[in-house]
């Protein structure tokens, strides 16, 4: 079992955001750069990417043999693995295009199943995800993915009880950094922040083997997990670690940059961000650094444009699975706390991860609106979330 197959486990999935169409971008106002000079995107060359070539050759053999389940599979699996890797989404349709023989069976393959669920918790479609992984747990009860894929969606869900039951079999399935890092992910977030960390740290400064991919993940959940303790300084070097590793991760991209970010280092987190305006959550995180930096750059305005035309072109699409990030954009780019609040509130009812109490609480600030933040104050007193700028927030609400 690859460690791709399950990446990311607590919000982490959630923020890999849709890269829109040239086409599709038609249909928003076009933003017209005023120097000819200006950079506005840097694309990553695939004429000699082995990853990609392997995904073509993997094509091409589907193409001659459309109901091969198990060519269909691997071409699925290093679709979904692309996608992750590349913060592109149209991946997931390639991969779903493979398993169309198979998608609409209720009881299909357990293979086809766990991947159907897979690309649906990726599309946020969490109910049907869910579904499809009770099945797939009757059928295939010591399937490792199963359990850490449906303890994934439990903890982006905020149900910390029932992602705590997922981990267990874990312990047996897949001992190790992937057990642990599952366990210290939905632990962190439910009272017990400091023994997770030590837990993890434990782990890291052993000698267990661990793959590249293990060790970032690991170190990506406990550095986001001092980060909320308060202890900066450790979660920085743990992001630093993992960045070290030298394989290429949006989510740890954009976590750590959301720590400069607050530690008021806009000019850091540009520089680690300026060749990635691909995948919308890395370019938003690259307007906020470019917006807070005392010489506002030209190209920030660029970037706020195209955000703007990619979040109408999402809703031209249907397409409202990103609704968090777009708040983000609405309160801190745009100023219009009033939406900002309207879509945070829409996107809770979707899911509770840190970043969705936080965008929710700040909105409802910006707006003057403290009660649209009390679901946000009651789940954090109910499950006991340790999280400095949280508490920041809601003495904020609550002065008394």
């Amino acid at each position: 079992m690859t460690l791709c197959a399950f990446r990311k486990i607590v919000v982490k999935i959630t923020f890999l955001l849709p890269v829109v169409f040239p086409a599709t971008l038609l249909q928003a106002e076009p933003y017209l750069p005023k120097d000819g000079g200006q950079v506005l995107e840097t694309l990553r060359s695939t004429a000699f990417d082995p990853v990609e070539h392997e995904i073509r050759a993997l094509r091409a053999r589907l193409t001659a043999e459309p109901g091969n389940l198990t060519l269909a599979c691997e071409f699925a699996r290093r679709c979904i693995e692309r996608s992750r890797s590349q913060a592109d989404p149209r991946y997931l349709g390639r991969a779903q295009a493979a398993l169309v023989p198979w998608w609409d069976i209720p009881a299909p393959p357990i293979e086809v199943l766990v991947l159907r669920a897979t690309i649906k918790q990726s599309q946020h479609d969490f109910t049907n995800a869910l579904a499809d992984l009770s099945l797939a747990v009757r059928l295939a009860p010591r399937n490792a993915q199963v359990w850490l894929t449906r303890a994934t969606i439990l903890t982006v869900l905020g149900d910390y009880a029932e992602a705590r039951k997922a981990c267990l079999p874990l312990a047996q399935l897949a001992p190790g950094p992937i057990a642990l890092t599952a366990v210290a992910s939905v632990t962190s977030l439910n009272g017990e922040a400091e023994g997770s960390c030590a837990l993890l740290q434990r782990s890291l400064e052993g000698n267990t083997p661990a793959s590249p991919d293990e060790k970032i993940w690991s170190l990506t959940v406990l550095a986001e997990a001092l980060e909320r303790l308060g202890r900066v300084s450790e979660a920085e070097a743990d992001f630093k670690k993992a960045l070290a590793l030298g394989q290429r991760d949006p989510y740890l991209l954009g976590a750590y940059a959301d720590l400069l970010l607050d530690q008021g280092r806009a000019q850091e987190a540009a520089e680690l961000l300026k060749n990635e305006s691909r995948a919308d959550g890395l370019l938003l995180r690259l307007a906020f650094a470019e917006s807070a930096m005392s010489l506002r750059p030209v190209s920030c305005d660029a970037h706020i444009a195209i955000l703007k035309a990619r979040y109408e072109a999402g809703h031209l699409r249907g397409d409202f699975v990103h609704q968090r990030e777009e708040a983000r954009f609405d309160l801190h780019l745009l100023g219009q706390s009033s939406q900002a609040l309207r879509l945070a509130e829409t996107n809770w009812q979707v899911q509770h991860e840190p970043a969705d109490l936080r965008i929710l609480m700040e909105s409802a600030l910006a707006a003057g609106d403290r009660a649209a933040a009390q679901p946000a104050l009651d789940f954090i007193r109910k499950n006991r979330l340790e999280d400095v700028e949280l508490a920041k927030l809601a003495r904020q609400l609550n002065p008394k």
